[in-house]
């Protein structure tokens, strides 16, 4: 499954149509992150889809082809994992509202696969995906996946054959050494954002110095004109002042 995040970086208009716009300080965050900060994490196969009504979390625009909401009743291959908000075992199953084809993105999955879920409860208990960062909150079972996931969390008490890494105590501990990473990207961010502020700061500064250097050059350019207007002048008075002196000289 992939989410698609068709933001459209445009307001809502005034005729009811609206787009989808992030906000202006966002950035994409690694799976790692975005894993801390997910409450629930499962690894499950989906047993089958369901059409879903409208709700606050399917809302579309347009008020047909119902086929486009849909939830995923899962099954869970796994335990949830460690550090996973869900107290539920390998084996339980629970439906998964709010997918489908929305208007900003998609949340689709298929009968049958197995995937990573990253959800959470809303306030009426129901499990939604938990799209952290508006970014992908469902990976499709894949070895790339498997990999990139081992080395985040661990799952327990899996369903044989499932290609997971089991938890360890070992794990637990390197775990509880391991800085967040969550924290580190939000000091690179906060260091990007100064970094940022430094560069429009000198910008600005450039900018207005550009402005002075004009200056300065329109007042030299002023200055050589008044200086020239100075010297013909003073040429003009002295030509005249000894065309005076002649004629005063010849008129004795």
């Amino acid at each position: 499954m992939w989410i698609i995040l068709g933001f459209v970086l445009a307001a809502g208009g005034t005729d009811g149509s609206w787009g989808c716009q992030l906000p202006h300080d966002w950035r994409p965050q690694t799976e790692a992150c975005r894993a801390e900060l997910a409450e629930i994490i499962v690894f499950a196969k989906v047993l089958a889809l369901h059409k879903e009504s409208y709700s606050v979390y399917n809302y579309l625009p347009w008020q047909h082809d119902t086929d486009l909401l849909f939830s995923a009743e899962i099954e869970l291959l796994c335990d949830q994992s460690w550090g996973s908000m869900l107290e539920v075992p390998a084996g339980s199953r629970f439906n998964v509202s709010g997918l489908g084809y929305l208007p900003c993105f998609s949340y689709s999955v298929t009968e049958n696969n197995n995937y990573y879920f990253f959800l959470r409860m809303d306030e009426n208990y129901n499990i939604i995906p938990h799209g952290v960062n508006f970014q992908d909150p469902i990976f499709p079972d894949t070895p790339e996946n498997h990999r990139m996931f081992a080395s985040l969390f661990q799952f327990s008490n899996c369903t044989p054959g499932t290609q997971v890494h089991s938890f360890t105590p070992e794990w637990e501990a390197q775990e509880d050494s391991r800085l967040l990473c969550s924290t580190v990207q939000k000091a690179l961010f906060e260091e990007e954002e100064r970094v940022r502020t430094l560069s429009q700061k000198v910008r600005t500064l450039e900018k207005a110095n550009g402005h002075l250097k004009e200056k300065v050059k329109t007042l030299k350019r002023l200055l050589r004109l008044a200086q020239r207007e100075t010297t013909k002048e003073q040429q003009t008075l002295s030509l005249k002042q000894l065309q005076d002196a002649k004629t005063v000289k010849q008129g004795h």
